[in-house]
């Protein structure tokens, strides 16, 4: 399949279907692609990416907070029972083992308009999540008090909340803008996560296909190039691991990581879709689409019209997609003339 095609044909199924969809590609670039079109024809409600938290096993210090943020919202939206959701990842972030359930079951906070909970409390339950209490908020994992007003920055949300208290009663909550402080929109009850990749949950971890439900259906862009993706971070992490420092305690790369045999052996428990011509599991139907790749115009619009002007001469009904409303009058002003 080429370009978007496998956008169209994904969006169709998700529209028919009522289980859960996880995308699986071999990089970042290819998943941010097809993340895109995704969230334009399907609704950014429902469509989630699942990235990868850091750059090289065993460098905690080399976390990226967006991506830890991003993840935590993932694992939070599927512990939520809501509306299944089709999930966008890509090999390294399948490759960290995740937090179990049970576990972000018993470290989430969970707070509704008229909960009668002291302040006292949250402050508490905040330290032993290791959030840290400053003065203004401005990234996940914070959270400041003042008065009987908490501002805590959560990381399942992309907003932080505010929660403002009558006496030990939780009055209102909304979430605000870190910037401008004014309020977004208002709230009836809000989870408050930690840090799901805190090394505090480390020895109390699974893999991303045994965190998420069995009626999800895993759709695999070369199952091959992803697995031999998997088997080259295993071995940078089992290097890794071979020279960091004898006397301090680390877990193994076999505890926090995933490797080529135990994903594909979790992957046969699921409907798998294979997307490409080489199958690495037993297929039961195989579909063939005739799908051919756009030819390059080169900016040439003659070259363009020339092409749809064939295809309709063939009896092809052309239709063009445009992002956004003022390409698609450019390209109406363009035929027109």
């Amino acid at each position: 399949m080429f370009g978007s095609s496998l956008s169209f044909v994904v969006r169709s199924l998700f529209d028919q279907s009522d289980r859960p969809f996880l995308l699986m590609f071999r990089d970042k670039e290819e998943a941010a692609y097809y993340l895109n079109d995704l969230e334009q024809m399907v609704g950014e409600s429902d469509v989630l990416f699942y990235p990868g938290s850091y750059r090289r096993p065993y460098q905690i210090e080399e976390t990226d907070n967006a991506n830890i943020l991003l993840r935590a919202e993932v694992l939070n939206r599927i512990n939520s029972r809501k509306k299944p959701s089709l999930i966008v990842t890509y090999a390294d972030a399948v490759f960290e083992k995740v937090i179990t359930r049970k576990e972000l079951e018993k470290n989430t906070l969970k707070v509704a308009v008229g909960d009668q909970i002291s302040i006292d409390f949250i402050n508490e339950v905040l330290h032993e999540y290791e959030f840290r209490r400053v003065d203004f908020i401005t990234e996940p994992g914070e959270f400041s008090v003042r008065g009987g007003i908490i501002d805590v920055f959560s990381f399942s949300n992309d907003n932080p909340y505010r929660l403002e208290f009558f006496g030990n009663e939780v009055d209102s909550i909304r979430t605000f803008d870190v910037e401008t402080q004014l309020s977004i929109e208002k709230q009836k009850k809000i989870t408050i996560i930690p840090n799901v990749e805190n090394k505090f949950f480390r020895d109390k971890r699974e893999s991303f296909l045994d965190y998420i439900s069995k009626e999800t259906v895993l759709f695999i862009q070369d199952t091959e190039l992803l697995v031999a993706q998997l088997d080259k971070l295993f071995s940078k992490a089992a290097e890794s691991f071979e020279k960091l420092n004898a006397t301090v305690s680390h877990v193994s790369p076999e505890e926090l990581f995933v490797d080529r045999k135990t994903f594909l052996s979790q992957a046969e428990l699921f409907t798998v879709v294979e997307l490409g011509s080489n199958a690495s599991f037993e297929a039961k139907e195989n579909f063939t689409f005739s799908i051919q790749p756009q030819p390059s115009f080169n900016k040439q619009f003659d070259l363009l019209l020339s092409n749809l002007s064939e295809n309709r001469s063939n009896g092809i009904r052309n239709y063009l997609f445009s992002s956004n409303e003022t390409q698609a009058k450019r390209f109406h002003d363009i035929f027109e003339s």
